[in-house]
């Protein structure tokens, strides 16, 4: 005799479970993040028609669409410093969160595998470094760039970046090394493959999913990061994407406020980074998952 889905059942220590049942507050949890969802799918719907629409038309009513569609707020945007900032932004981000993914990956895995006397404060330092407020670092980071000339310029950005990454970066990591299984790298010991062989050939190809999570990560975080690139940028040829939006919306206050072009700077901001992390979601969730609880 078979026994329904939705019928209580008893376990070894005498509770009843019911299967195939959502209890009312687990409706409620989903229910309220689908409401999430939809709330924010259609503010990214409105923001993207709104930057095809004359700033008359947006006054007069906000929720209309666009008639006609006006292509030409994206080349306002794009004149008005857009264009090279995206190159900026996509140099600096990239190069950093890339260059934070090689140095962190062997400091995780020395991390997670050297179990001796230094691996444990050495871990905490990284992960003590993950609670110092960028504000705090702002001051000693500009006087140490201009003791070196490298204030106002993209390399000097790349090297913040990099920096500030590494705390979560190596945390991150090392937490998914751990949870690689040590039999493969034992079974290489024993062929005769030294630490750096293993490392590279058979521990990195296993942890690309934490590799690319933790890149992905950094890179969103660069790309939206505001903060440094406004104290230590200063001509406009070296401005990333958030500073010439907020240089482009201060313009407007003096010229008439052009809000179609400042929408469409919104959805160049932003476009990207959806794309990107809707493209690798998955990948980027399983990867933050693997290493929980190590």
């Amino acid at each position: 005799m078979t026994t329904s889905l939705a019928e209580p059942r008893t376990t070894a220590s005498g509770t009843r479970r019911t299967r195939g049942r959502v209890g009312p507050g687990r409706a409620v949890g989903i229910g309220l993040i689908w409401l999430f969802v939809a709330a924010s799918l259609l503010l990214l719907l409105w923001m993207l028609l709104t930057s095809l629409r004359d700033s008359r038309s947006i006054f007069d009513d906000p929720w209309a669409l666009p008639d006609p569609f006006r292509l030409s707020n994206y080349t306002t945007a794009f004149d008005s410093g857009f264009g090279r900032a995206a190159v900026n932004s996509v140099l600096v981000s990239g190069s950093a969160a890339l260059v934070s993914v090689v140095l962190a990956a062997p400091a995780a895995y020395a991390l997670s595998r050297r179990l001796n006397r230094m691996a444990g404060p050495l871990t905490m330092l990284f992960v003590l470094g993950l609670g110092v407020p960028g504000q705090v670092l702002l001051i000693p980071v500009f006087f140490m760039l201009t003791e070196v000339g490298m204030v106002d310029s993209l390399p000097g950005l790349f090297l913040v970046y990099v920096g500030i990454a590494m705390p979560f970066t190596v945390f991150l990591l090392t937490g998914f090394f751990r949870s690689l299984p040590g039999e493969l790298e034992e079974a290489a010991a024993l062929d005769g493959a030294s630490p750096g062989r293993t490392f590279w050939q058979i521990v990195l190809p296993l942890a690309r999913s934490g590799l690319i999570t933790a890149f992905i990560l950094q890179l969103i975080n660069n790309w939206n990061e505001t903060l440094f690139a406004l104290a230590l940028m200063q001509s406009n040829d070296n401005f990333t994407l958030p500073l010439v939006l907020a240089r482009f919306i201060g313009e407007q206050q003096y010229k008439g406020a052009d809000w179609g072009g400042m929408f469409a700077g919104l959805c160049l901001v932003v476009a990207p980074m959806l794309v990107l992390y809707g493209w690798l979601s998955r990948r980027i969730i399983s990867g933050m998952t693997l290493g929980i609880g190590k």
